[in-house]
């Protein structure tokens, strides 16, 4: 199953590209279906996609034979529900919203300067962050999730890296979150050691502090890259912030972050040098905590 956001705002352009074809207006197409301007801008901008909201878009529009097929299937997607919808309450809307763009993904891509990231998170780690962070863990009307709904749900997320048709995970971390303490020394050593074998189609590679980055270009923060089986869906980007990711769709904009992660891939150490640096830093944290 496509990610239904992802699903939804495909769905948007598809319709606003007929309409415009037809010379129609949000306000004339409304018109025609009976509901409120409002209504087709909240359809076309993809938000709160109804399989029979759209089927009747469809036919205003005219849309027959294998078109009208595709833009059915692409409606179905986007109205879908999944397990993150259920239980956003309890693990938080990042979470819920990460789940969602991963559903389906064909390639995942992300840089990260100062966390592991969620789908290479043993319990330990995931638990020492919910424990202690009381900056950066969300909430909700200012109450706290529960750590053991969020741990469920990050582990949930994890589960489709090993699923048969599950997306290809390439990680770059940045060589301070692998020195700086996020967690006791004993689970961070853990930690790194699992990062240093993540399995199969993941691949771990950490970008050195000394790096030389092409054109300078340092990253300011952390972020993703989403790509799907349907080219046609588009690469989806989101930014890390201290409240909450903000999602990219602007094309110009997610080109920009393809060629910083481009950029920072070329300077970061191979795999294998990754492995070992990561494998020492958690030797030395063992011989410290030993000593």
């Amino acid at each position: 199953m496509s990610s239904p956001y992802v699903r939804q705002l495909r769905l948007g352009r598809e319709l606003e590209t007929l309409m415009k074809a037809v010379g129609l207006t949000h306000q004339s197409l409304a018109n025609k279906v009976g509901w409120s301007r409002s209504k087709v801008t909240r359809l076309v901008n993809g938000e709160g996609a109804r399989e029979g909201d759209v089927l009747n878009v469809l036919r205003a529009l005219e849309v027959r034979g294998e078109q009208y097929s595709q833009l059915r299937a692409i409606a179905r997607d986007a109205a879908h529900r999944g397990w993150w919808d259920r239980n956003e309450a309890a693990m938080g809307r990042g979470q819920a919203q990460a789940a969602n763009l991963e559903s389906g993904a064909a390639t995942i891509r992300e840089y990260h300067m100062t966390y592991v990231p969620g789908l290479l998170q043993t319990v330990e780690y995931m638990r020492s962050i919910f424990d202690t962070d009381d900056l950066t863990t969300p909430t909700t009307n200012g109450v706290g999730m529960d750590p053991d709904k969020m741990v469920e749900a990050r582990l949930n997320r994890q589960e489709m890296l090993r699923a048969p048709d599950g997306p290809q995970y390439e990680v770059i971390i940045d060589e301070l979150m692998v020195r700086r303490r996020t967690a006791p020394l004993e689970i961070l050593a853990a930690q790194l050691r699992y990062l240093a074998e993540p399995g199969e189609r993941v691949t771990v590679h950490v970008l050195p502090v000394g790096a030389d980055i092409d054109a300078f270009s340092v990253p300011r923060g952390s972020f993703s890259l989403y790509t799907y089986h349907d080219q046609q869906d588009g690469t989806i980007a989101t930014v890390d912030a201290l409240v909450e990711e903000t999602v990219v769709t602007e094309s110009s904009d997610v080109r920009r972050l393809e060629i910083l992660y481009d950029r920072i891939r070329q300077a970061a150490l191979p795999g294998h040098e990754s492995a070992r640096l990561l494998s020492e830093a958690a030797d030395n944290m063992m011989e410290g905590i030993m000593s």
